[in-house]
């Protein structure tokens, strides 16, 4: 008799009685004894107590699993048909099994003092998955699996929990008319109504959907997110090597998708532009969303009266590094909290256009508000263009030419 046995055969005698299979009896000892499965453990606990005179034998339906145990082929047959269906390199299995087994396992664990056991969910998950293995041909993985089959031991039904694929890059927008990403109509919030005809959006495309149903369709997903290093401003462009992204697919069947054609298909567009677009983790999107790169802007700007380039250059050397105050401008105030904030204007040039427009050049802290920064927004940002300048600017149009912002060097 193995040592490990000896000194838990007091306690095995009650599980043991209570008609356990071999299986939901090793499982109450699950920790102990290595290199067994715990229905061969189950079956030596069994023998030892008989050696001992305290036969116990199992039950024909263990009054603990009631035979959950004798389904696993089929279950590992329902994973394995409904992983083939979808494209990954892993897999995991999980499992949910009757409330009442569940309870009935906890209450023995109590009731004998039994700290050494195993759940029985852990245990059809790895032995469900040993099976499912050889039928799939794709590698466990524990930590962050692409496909999870869980598999509802009540019912045998099986429903894949399939990890998004992301996508990582930049976008150019070229248009003034289109947002970066979907906006539901005001009126219907999405339903669709007279005002979006039917749409349910304000605008008819976005940077997002662009590039988001072409994915979606190449991947065979549900439906895509777009997550930005920030946005531009509807009737602003955005140039330069463009702003960095990440679309997230949901529920994938084909994981690896061509990324050459998603480019190519996407840029047949003359609304956007998409570059550098390569698989990308999870972990970039909150990256992106954390950073605040400065920004480089140009803005055509129309001034009340003629302007005078030497006090406009004047004007303009003189926003080196100055901090302004810019409360939230009345346009945004409507969603946004009414606060004063601190920003950074790096630097600014200027080149006049004509008597009353000229162009500036800045780059400015994140969080700026370029439009408000020019025109003071009657006040709400101190000091301003306008301000110093002494007469009142507006901005007539907006690009956004550089994001300055560098990916991580990589190990």
């Amino acid at each position: 008799m193995e040592e490990w046995i000896k000194g838990i055969l007091d306690k095995a005698r009650g599980p043991a009685e209570r008609g356990l299979c071999d299986r939901c009896l090793g499982r109450m000892f699950g920790k102990l004894g290595t290199g067994m499965t715990n229905d061969v453990r189950g079956k030596k606990i069994r023998e030892a107590l008989s050696e001992a005179g305290k036969t116990a034998p199992a039950s024909e339906t263990c009054s603990l699993c009631e035979n959950v145990f004798d389904m696993m082929n089929r279950f590992a047959a329902s994973a394995a048909e409904k992983i083939r269906c979808v494209e990954s390199d892993d897999f995991l299995v999980g499992s949910r099994v009757e409330p009442e087994i569940s309870d009935r396992e906890k209450s023995l664990w109590e009731e004998y003092g039994l700290d050494n056991a195993e759940a029985i969910k852990t245990e059809l998950n790895r032995e469900i998955g040993k099976l499912v293995l050889p039928l799939v041909n794709r590698r466990v993985e524990f930590k962050n699996p692409q496909i999870v089959a869980c598999i509802d031991t009540r019912f045998a039904d099986v429903v894949l929990d399939i990890a998004p694929i992301f996508i990582s890059g930049r976008y150019t927008k070229n248009s003034r008319e289109i947002p970066q990403t979907i906006w539901p109509c005001r009126s219907c919030k999405g339903r669709g109504c007279e005002r979006c005809g039917g749409t349910g959006k304000m605008y008819r495309t976005s940077v997002q959907e662009i590039i988001g149903d072409i994915a979606l369709e190449m991947s065979g997903g549900e439906e895509h997110f777009f997550h930005g290093m920030g946005r531009e401003d509807i009737d602003a462009r955005m140039l330069g090597d463009g702003r960095p992204f990440v679309l997230e697919i949901s529920r994938p069947k084909i994981r690896n998708i061509d990324l050459e054609e998603l480019g190519r298909r996407a840029n047949i567009s003359d609304l956007a532009g998409y570059a550098r677009l390569q698989p990308a983790a999870r972990e970039t999107v909150q990256r992106y969303k954390c950073a605040d790169p400065d920004k480089t802007y140009k803005a055509r700007v129309r001034v009340d009266g003629k302007v005078n380039k030497a006090r406009l250059n004047e004007v303009a050397l003189s926003f080196k590094n100055v901090c302004i105050d810019q409360r939230t401008p009345h346009r945004v105030e409507h969603r946004r909290a009414d606060l004063v904030r601190k920003r950074e204007i790096r630097w600014v040039e200027a080149e006049i256009i004509g008597d009353d427009v000229f162009d500036l050049t800045l780059n400015a802290e994140s969080g700026t508000y370029i439009k408000e920064f020019v025109s003071g927004d009657g006040g709400r940002t101190n000091p301003s263009f306008s301000g110093v300048l002494g007469a009142q600017c507006a901005v007539e149009t907006l690009d956004v030419t550089a994001i300055n912002y560098q990916e991580p060097m990589r190990d």
